[in-house]
This record gives C-alpha cells, sequence and structure tokens, in this order.
C-alpha cells in the first residue's frame, strides 16, 4: 500500500501505511503504544499482544528507529490528534542506536546545550520545533523569490571565489587557486553592479557569503545565507527603502497566513504583519535621541548594538512598529562604493533596517561614475590597481543604482523570537565549528 503521510491520515480511516522514527515506546503489560513522527507530524500506534510478529518486535525496538506500520487507522478521543492506529504489521527500516547522544522528545528548551545539539545538528532537527523553522524559512524565501518576480527582477548566480575584497578586506578566508591565491565571497556585491553595467536594471541572488570574523555573538556566523537586491535607475536610497517595506510586509503576510497559528502554538510569537510606511529616522537624529536616552555613543559612525536595541524600542514605545529605518550613515564607516550625499560628502545614502532592536539590512545608493568611484576607492587607502577589473565596469556607461541584503537568519530569528541564528540555520559555520 502507497504510504500515507501523518497529517493526512484523518482523510484515509481505514487501511493505512505509515512511515517515521519512533519517538516514544511504552510498554504496558498485554499491550504497547508507539508515538510515530515524520515530518507531517505524529500520530498514536497500537500494538496488541496477540499480534505476536509485531508484539515482538516492539520489545528490542529502540527510541528514534525508523519503521513502517500498517494498520487500521480509527478515531479516538484519547490519542494525540484524536486518531490512532492499531497495528497490523511493523517492519524496522533502520533500527537506532540504544543509548542516543542528545534527546529528541524533550520536554523543554534547555535539557541540552545549544553547542551540544549543534554537535547533532542531524538529530536537533528531528525536534519537530526546529524542523518548524525551517519550513517557515521556506515561506520566508519563496515569498522573496515571489516578490522579486512579481518586480521584474532577474535572478543571478555570482562566483563565490573571487580575486579582492568587496569591503576592506580584514574579514576575508584566503584560498589556494591553482598557482595562485583568492578569496571566498563576503557579498555578491561587485557582480550586482556588475549586472547593472550590464543593463540587467534589477536583480536578486541567494546564495552563501562567508565572513572571517571571530565573533563568538548569537547574530554572527563565518557562511550563511544572504539575499541580494539591486535595482537601476533609482533617484535616492529613499526609493530603496520604500521598496523593501514592502518587500517585508509581503514576506510577513505570507508567514503569518501559513504559519501564523502554528508560530503562536509552538513558539508563542505573534505574526505581526508591519504597516506601512516604516517609521524612518536619520542616523544623526538617532544620535540625539539616543543621548538623551542616556545611551553610550561607543561609535561614532555606526550604531553599537545597545543603541540598534534603544532606538527600536523608541519607536516601539512611540509607534508600536517593529521596523524602523535608520539613514545616511556617515561616509567614514560605510563600503567605499555608497553614494555620498552632494550638500555634504561626510555622509553616505545608505541605510541599516532594524527589526526588533536588530540590524537585518544594511543598504545604499551606489556611486556609479567612474572618476568619482576612483577616489572614493582612493579616499579609503586602497590601492586602485587591485579595484581595476571593478573599477572597469563603469568606463562603459552605468545607470545610477542602488541595492539591499535582507539577513534571513537574522529575520527568522526575531520572528520566532529566538535568541541564536544558530537555531534557524540548518548546518551552522562559526570560529570554532567545520562539523558536522
Amino acid at each position: 500500500m502507497e504510504r500515507t503521510h501523518i497529517k493526512d491520515v484523518r482523510d484515509h480511516l481505514g487501511q493505512v501505511t505509515i512511515s517515521g522514527f519512533a519517538q516514544t515506546i511504552r510498554k504496558q503489560g498485554g499491550i504497547a503504544f508507539v508515538i510515530l513522527r515524520d515530518i507531517t507530524g505524529i500520530i498514536q500506534t497500537v500494538i496488541l499482544k496477540s499480534n505476536t510478529e509485531a508484539f515482538e518486535i516492539i520489545q528490542n525496538l529502540s527510541l528514534e528507529s525508523v519503521i513502517t506500520i500498517s494498520g487500521e487507522a480509527k478515531t479516538n478521543a484519547q490519542a494525540p490528534g484524536g486518531i490512532e492506529v492499531l497495528v497490523e504489521s511493523i517492519e524496522v527500516l533502520s533500527k537506532a542506536e540504544p543509548e542516543l547522544p542528545i534527546p529528541v522528545d524533550e520536554k523543554g528548551e534547555g535539557e541540552t546545550n545549544l553547542d551540544t545539539r549543534m554537535d547533532w545538528r542531524y538529530l536537533d532537527i528531528r525536534k519537530p520545533k526546529n524542523a518548524l523553522a525551517l519550513k517557515i524559512w521556506t515561506t520566508l524565501e519563496n515569498a522573496f523569490i515571489q516578490f522579486c518576480i512579481e518586480n521584474g527582477f532577474i535572478e543571478i548566480h555570482s562566483p563565490k571565489t573571487v580575486i579582492t575584497s568587496t569591503e576592506s578586506g580584514s574579514e576575508l578566508f584566503e584560498i589556494k587557486y591553482f598557482d595562485t591565491k583568492a578569496f571566498l565571497a563576503q557579498s555578491p556585491q561587485f557582480y550586482k553592479q556588475m549586472a547593472m553595467a550590464a543593463g540587467l536594471e534589477k536583480v536578486f541572488e541567494i546564495g552563501p557569503v562567508f565572513r572571517a570574523n571571530p565573533s563568538f555573538t548569537s547574530r554572527h556566523d563565518t557562511e550563511f545565507t544572504m539575499y541580494d537586491i539591486e535595482m537601476s535607475y533609482i533617484k535616492s536610497h529613499h526609493e530603496l527603502m520604500a521598496f523593501e517595506e514592502k518587500m517585508m510586509h509581503r514576506i510577513l503576510s505570507d508567514i503569518k497566513d501559513l504559519y501564523g497559528e502554528e508560530i503562536k502554538q509552538v513558539f508563542d510569537q505573534e505574526v505581526i504583519v508591519p504597516t506601512l510606511p516604516f517609521p524612518k529616522i536619520s542616523f544623526t537624529e538617532a544620535k540625539k535621541i539616543l543621548a538623551e536616552l542616556n545611551i553610550p555613543n561607543e561609535k561614532k559612525d555606526d550604531l553599537s548594538p545597545e543603541e540598534e536595541k534603544a532606538i527600536a524600542k523608541y519607536f516601539k514605545d512611540k509607534d508600536d512598529h517593529d521596523f524602523v529605518f535608520v539613514y545616511e550613515y556617515p561616509a567614514s564607516g560605510r563600503a567605499f562604493y555608497s553614494m555620498r550625499d552632494e550638500n555634504n560628502t561626510t555622509i553616505s545614502k545608505s541605510f541599516d533596517l532594524l527589526y526588533k532592536g536588530l540590524e537585518i539590512t544594511s543598504g545604499a545608493q551606489r556611486e556609479h561614475r567612474y572618476d568619482v568611484l576612483k577616489k572614493q576607492i582612493e579616499d579609503k587607502g586602497f590601492d586602485l590597481v587591485a579595484f581595476e577589473s571593478y573599477l572597469n565596469f563603469f568606463k562603459y556607461g552605468c545607470p545610477p543604482h542602488g541595492g539591499f541584503a535582507p539577513g534571513p537568519s537574522r529575520l527568522l530569528m526575531k520572528i520566532l523570537g529566538l535568541t541564536n541564528v544558530r537555531e534557524v540555520t540548518f548546518v551552522y559555520r562559526g570560529v570554532k565549528r567545520l562539523t558536522p
């Protein structure tokens, strides 16, 4: 008989075949119960002692073994989900070792520390809560892709081995590339801009980026997925912010529609679809408010994590909004390719988007004028020779353009009310983690 997913058993009462992991095994005299779990849910199965062969299999079955059960599905108000299966036959597809390195059926988070869970991530993901986070990521990504396509964007896939840095060069992973050296890409930034010079006008990319950042914080990793957007013929960074807030509205709407109730039940979080427009404040004004709130000014050309939390709380209290754009950061703290204000070249046409106190996006209008771009590279103290290939993109005409890059792991972490990006990352990479 064809396999039925657990979530569909209710619609197929009678004879069914189901497969999954043995999450719980209970033996009570002449009867045994196995809670079976697949990616769609859990179901109670009942094995009677009179079913000699199946009952014997259960006596030696270990937790998390993979089995197939055939039997009669029927309603039972006392069973989880109100459905159970009276077992007729059991086939053991893969027997698990009897001692699990971490428990899969944990009654509360915190029973196993996060680092140990990452050691056994393939077992950790078996927990329905952790699998749910990855299902929600799928919806998040689909919403991003569909929004881009609906707005006329073209998908690109840029190389991840590069000859030079897109930033300062201080966070690069160096690799041997035949008889020379190369680096793992920190960002597809240069290639997004190449796409603008190529006349593609609007592009997006989903891909890995690599940062040799020796940080152990809850929001940092050394390899992660980034969503990237670049668009031509913009007049200012304000157009980019207006576009992104519509994108975030779409993403949160899709997540709420598909998983809002489940997120509330499992994570105790209400998915709030943000109103438009988002609150916006200049960097200068943000610093003034932070000073009035007596928040230490640790960085002159950026916001510290504490400042981001404080300015986000200010707008949550003021406007009851989880998002806030902070724009026009000092040029000294931004990449050389950020366009500068015509009236004050110490200011860049850039922005960050904060969500629930955390930066989830950086963006800017880019400098597209060849001579100005050369000067900005020199002003940052970089060698022009190292950027020759990049500069060539702008020699033969390039439209005004800009873009931004949302971080899905940070966004999802905040949607679910979690405290570490590792919780929503399929397999985490950090300073001291290269396995599994």
